[in-house]
């Protein structure tokens, strides 16, 4: 343990001095970074893929918009560093910081910009494509071990994967559901799944991870939005009783129906709840990380001193937050599976359940209270 320590500290006092050496001998490539810039670079959508520690080259990705004469695909990379690429007489531009359609493929008309109908493959399309494959890929695996050992415990990553999936089942949606877990539960172990290995990819630095995809509120709205078609198409008629004429005074439903607007706009508050949690969190996380990371080159600007301290103090830091983040990436999976099974849940409760104040019911309202 004292050895690793030492090496750590070595690594440490390595990586301070290269940093200060690089900043006096290049001050004016240190001064050249925009660390705004690199921020939203990672953090927002794209048309290529980051290459870790190359700013000037991207993966490519293909660009497939419909445009005033039609289809056209083609590669990202004739549109990189502002270049325009011209296609069947049509030509196309990456739009700049001044435009009203930053950083999106545009068609150059006499008349000015024009936004087509953009279906490109971007950076977090592919690296959804890429969650849905590792998704469906190891729930198979796992799947087809059982079946063919139906006696035998798995081990080692597929034994982690399923400890999991019974840590979900068991601990979650089988509680709270009961006799309706079977029906929901391949929906709500879905979520979790794809909402983890999204987390995760989005902390690891190359491909094919980077992509901030539960950082990305359009992602997670639509996540909170298939929860709530489930939670209202399979919804009981007590859910619906509970909604347009709840259990309260008369005068709270009639001739103002004061409760029932309360109950409406509640069902819109928790998929609103849901999207900006899960949105906040990872978005949060991964900010902290690259602000501490850009400290490095923002104090080498200053002095050589200055860049080495930081850099010793950015590295702890910054690996002590990706810890964090990792276990953020778990519970944050796990909180979002757990408050969609209590609405459904809630959405499925009887009337008869109501009365049992140790119901699962009554229960995921004291939980909702709490999260949300």
């Amino acid at each position: 343990m004292k050895r690793l320590k030492f090496y750590i500290f070595l690594l440490l006092v390595a990586v301070s001095g290269s940093v200060a050496y690089a900043s006096e001998t290049s001050d004016s490539a240190s001064a050249a970074i925009n660390p705004k810039e690199i921020m939203f670079e990672h953090l927002l959508d794209g048309y290529g893929w980051e290459i870790p520690f190359d700013h000037h080259h991207r993966i490519p990705l293909p660009v497939i918009v419909w445009a005033s004469d039609g289809l056209h695909c083609f590669s990202s990379s004739h549109l990189e560093h502002g270049h325009t690429y011209t296609d069947k007489g049509v030509t196309f531009a990456i739009a700049g910081p001044e435009s009203p359609y930053k950083e999106k493929v545009v068609e150059l008309t006499p008349e000015g910009e024009k936004r087509p109908w953009d279906f490109s493959i971007t950076k977090n399309v592919c690296a959804l494509f890429i969650t849905v494959f590792l998704v469906l890929g190891l729930m198979i695996w796992l799947a087809r071990f059982h079946k063919n050992h139906p006696y035998k415990a798995p081990r080692k990553g597929l034994g982690f994967l399923e400890v999991a999936v019974t840590f979900v089942y068991d601990g979650v949606v089988k509680p709270i559901l009961g006799p309706s877990a079977r029906k929901f539960a391949p929906y709500l172990m879905t979520v979790f799944f794809f909402i983890l290995f999204m987390n995760l990819l989005g902390l690891i630095v190359i491909f094919p991870g980077g992509a901030n995809l539960t950082g990305n509120i359009a992602v997670t709205l639509v996540l909170s939005i298939c929860t709530f078609i489930a939670t209202n198409m399979f919804a009981n008629k007590h859910y619906w009783k509970e909604i347009f004429w709840p259990d309260v005074p008369l005068w709270l439903k009639f001739p103002l129906p004061i409760m029932p607007v309360i109950e409406i706009f509640g069902m819109f508050t928790k998929p609103a709840a849901l999207t900006i949690r899960l949105f906040a969190n990872m978005m949060g996380g991964h900010m902290i990380v690259i602000t501490l990371t850009l400290l490095i080159f923002i104090f080498s600007a200053i002095s050589p001193a200055a860049g080495g301290a930081a850099t010793v103090v950015s590295l702890i830091f910054s690996i002590f937050m990706l810890l964090i983040d990792v276990l953020v990436s778990f519970i944050q999976a796990y909180v979002f599976t757990m408050l969609s099974t209590i609405f459904i849940g809630l959405a499925n409760e009887h009337e008869h359940e109501k009365e049992d104040a140790a119901d699962k019911g009554e229960i995921g309202k004291e939980i909702v209270d709490t999260l949300v």
